[in-house]
């Protein structure tokens, strides 16, 4: 009989805990199957003692488990919270202390939203890249000062540590974090049944209240649909194509997407290179050229940037051609 061993998720309830937050790990993770159908993830809520957890809406959720499941997870994951010492006083009561330090070395730690003043009270994020909500971004960086805050990204992966940025960002970083373990096939038709693209473009920048332009012709937005077929094409060639000064161009394309052109063209680029070596079997080369790098050189300088991996270990791992071993697994 075959062995089949789900990665054990714990999502740690800290009251008042952001309700939408708490449920997006064990609806999203909780779809993801292997080709037999089997679930891949045990998904469990846990708060501190086992009772209901008051949420910053008013209900109550009641979880599975207290505290001790944290000794027996693969992955912990802290949803937002108001939790007072981690917001607004760069502290962790005791109690909190007492079940973070109950984690197993190796585990994999991941918070979602202002879960993230969690982590860094506790010290997991110092000196590592992390994100929060953007409103609370500044509140963060006083906090925490070693923290090497993003406030621009969706999440941030450092390996073992993953933080996402406000609410619905939880929804992209739970998608990579089973594209990660299991591939883009896996991760896709999670996405599809829960109706959410795969990969949204742009950071949480993007949705800062600002004014923005309405009028089509003071849009980039034509500009940036050109490039996705002109993968190629440089930023003053797109300024062009919307018919506005490199600065005028630079500033809107900002204000619309949260990212400078030169990072979304790369982005985009480091985008279709990840589909065309999961998908094809296309030589290096041969890739780095469609996919607007130029030279194979490029493209790998690219992709470690932005993966961490090389474009043969990629390849390997997002094809399913090479075992996969959960974090923490002991097995």
């Amino acid at each position: 009989m075959s062995r089949h061993r789900r990665h054990r998720v714990v999502v740690l309830l800290l009251e008042p805990a952001i309700g939408y937050d708490a449920v997006i790990p064990v609806q999203l993770l909780g779809e993801a199957v292997d080709d037999a159908g089997r679930p891949l993830y045990d998904v469990t809520m846990a708060s501190l003692d086992g009772e209901p957890v008051v949420t910053s809406s008013g209900y109550a959720i009641s979880p599975q488990d207290d505290a001790s499941a944290l000794t027996r997870a693969d992955t912990v994951i802290v949803p937002g919270t108001q939790l007072a010492g981690p917001r607004y006083e760069g502290t962790l009561p005791e109690d909190v202390a007492a079940a973070l330090a109950s984690v197993r070395p190796g585990t994999r730690m991941v918070s979602i939203c202002t879960g993230a003043f969690v982590l860094a009270a506790a010290g997991t994020l110092s000196g590592r890249p992390a994100t929060t909500h953007w409103k609370h971004a500044d509140a963060l960086a006083a906090l925490y000062p070693d923290v090497l805050l993003d406030a621009d990204v969706l999440f941030t992966d450092d390996g073992d540590v993953l933080t996402s940025a406000g609410l619905s960002a939880g929804v992209d970083l739970s998608l990579h974090l089973i594209r990660r373990d299991h591939g883009s096939e896996v991760a896709n038709r999670v996405a599809r049944y829960c109706v959410v693209p795969p990969w949204r473009d742009g950071g949480q920048a993007q949705y800062i209240e600002r004014q923005v332009p309405t009028r089509p012709d003071e849009s980039t937005a034509t500009a940036r649909a050109w490039a996705l077929e002109h993968l190629e094409a440089d930023v003053p060639t797109l300024a062009r194509r919307a018919g506005m000064s490199l600065r005028t161009f630079a500033r809107r394309f900002r204000e619309e997407t949260g990212q400078s052109p030169g990072a979304w063209l790369i982005q985009q680029r480091v985008r279709h290179a990840q589909h065309l070596l999961e998908e094809t079997d296309l030589g290096i080369d041969t890739v780095a050229s469609r996919a607007g790098m130029g030279t194979a050189a490029s493209l790998r300088t690219h992709l470690r940037t932005h993966a961490g991996v090389s474009p043969a270990a990629y390849r390997r791992t997002f094809r399913g051609t090479g075992p996969r071993i959960p974090i923490g697994s002991s097995s």
